[in-house]
């Protein structure tokens, strides 16, 4: 829940925990300066999270408000590294992690935990957020070390010469072994899209790994790069992705959506290719599923 209120004349020249707590009934100073840590609070649309900052009067405060219990601190294994050079890192972001910040946080985020790696190697550049995976999406990101990589890089993305290959755990089984799904994308609420005229160009390759009674492994090459691309076109298919309770997956763990390898050309022309395990839990939900075991790449 985003909450915003103006700082009256008797919150004005106060520290911004206290005054927060005096504008919002039911949040305690205690739960305020957890706010402020985390990211959540925003002054004049500005992000602040120093707590003994000073307010005045007429400033425009806004806090996010998390469910109980929902806000984690993201740490991640040594492994979750996946690749790291003069110019970039990669990084297997788990599932259930946002990539960037949102109203509610910072910290806890993908964006933060990059900042923070990049503060303790003595990189002064802040995360920049090339490309993006859903909440439930695990899998390859990218992170620049420093402008020229961000400018290649998102020049790479943006002309789709990154390749990008995505496993995704499917009930119902494709009637082709490949197949291709040009739909365009449009929104049709706040965190739902669906193929619509008018929406946006959205292309993507698939291509069948393995099928049982369960259900099917499946590979996504999205050759656009929309917005919720590779779930809508599965759902579109008739092959909703477990897990994606948005479009009508089958109810588990995760989502079991996985961005396995990504690859490019960087600015010398050197290929770089990346490759990210999945999870326990996907790979849990694959064997159970397929009563087998699968060599992914």
């Amino acid at each position: 829940m985003i909450c915003k209120k103006t700082v009256d004349e008797d919150q004005g020249g106060r520290r911004l925990d206290d005054a927060v707590a005096l504008l919002f009934d039911g949040l305690s100073k205690s739960e305020v300066r957890r706010i402020i840590d985390r990211g959540g609070c925003s002054v004049n649309s500005a992000m602040v999270r120093v707590a003994s900052r000073t307010v005045k009067q007429g400033d425009v405060v806004e806090v996010g408000v998390m469910e109980p219990g929902r806000f984690r601190e993201l740490v991640l294994p040594p492994e979750a590294l996946l690749y790291e050079d003069g110019d970039l890192i990669a990084v297997n972001k788990p599932a259930g992690v946002n990539t960037q910040r949102t109203p509610y946080q910072l910290k806890g985020t993908l964006e933060f935990w990059v900042s923070e790696y990049f503060r303790q190697h003595g990189i002064i550049e802040p995360a920049r957020v090339i490309h993006r995976l859903d909440r439930g999406t695990s899998g390859v990101m990218v992170f620049p070390k420093h402008k020229r990589a961000a400018a290649w890089l998102s020049a790479r993305f943006h002309d789709g010469l990154a390749d990008k290959r995505y496993i995704a755990l499917v009930s119902g089984r494709p009637a082709q072994e490949t197949w291709q799904v040009d739909g365009a994308i449009g929104k049709l609420g706040t965190s739902r899209y669906g193929i619509m005229t008018g929406g946006r160009t959205a292309l993507t390759d698939f291509r069948l790994l393995a099928t049982a009674d369960g259900g099917s492994l499946v590979e996504a090459r999205p050759l656009t790069g929309r917005t919720h691309q590779i779930r809508v076109h599965l759902e579109a298919s008739g092959l909703p992705i477990i897990g994606d309770a948005t479009y009508g997956g089958a109810p588990a763990e995760r989502m079991m959506l996985h961005c396995v390898h990504l690859s490019f050309m960087d600015e010398k022309g050197v290929e770089i290719s990346l490759t990210a395990p999945p999870d326990r839990a996907f790979e849990a939900c694959m064997r159970n599923m397929l009563c087998t075991e699968v060599t992914l790449w």
